[in-house]
């Protein structure tokens, strides 16, 4: 094909996906243990909607200085699990910028009971918190956190229940 004068269109390659399952089957390298993530769990009641939401919000240990950031995530939900795949960052428009780590809240109505949330890096490494969720009582319980057993896993995220957060009707 001539590049003067092109007959027909080029075909442009198409990016690489990735893809959810991938991250949670990979083996990841030999690293250290550093805390990168917090994991916060609480309560949260929309005013616009009028619905009470319980939030995961995922956020980096690192704050930013000239731009925001969001965590960029894909969520698998199984029966009593929930498998928070950790993508990347996006920026955000912003016109004021502060001084913030990178942060995306992730509602759900319909969590009561107990259930194991497992936040997934990319390389494969995973790490696990157990919630215990009683929306009469008002109350989160954080039950356990672990590293999975997978071989080089390590410790990359830190769970809690964050309760000056809640709000109610």
């Amino acid at each position: 094909m001539s590049l003067r004068k092109p007959k027909e269109t080029p075909k442009i390659p198409k990016t690489r996906k990735k893809k959810a399952h991938t991250a949670i089957a990979a083996i990841p390298l030999k690293k250290p243990d550093k805390l990168e993530y917090l994991c916060k769990a609480f309560y949260k009641y929309d005013e616009s909607v009028k619905k009470q939401y319980c939030v995961f919000a995922i956020e980096t240990i690192v704050e930013f200085t000239s731009f925001s950031y969001e965590v960029s995530l894909e969520v698998v939900k199984e029966k009593n699990v929930l498998n928070f795949i950790l993508m990347g960052l996006n920026a955000k428009t912003n016109v004021v910028p502060l001084v913030q780590p990178a942060r995306t809240e992730l509602l759900f109505e319909d969590l009561i009971g107990d259930y194991m949330v497992n936040v997934v890096k990319q390389d494969g490494a995973i790490n696990t918190g157990e919630f215990h969720f009683n929306i009469y009582k008002k109350e989160i319980l954080l039950t356990k956190q672990y590293k999975t057993n997978k071989k080089n896993n390590r410790v990359f995220c830190k769970f809690e229940v964050v309760e000056k957060e809640f709000s109610f009707p």
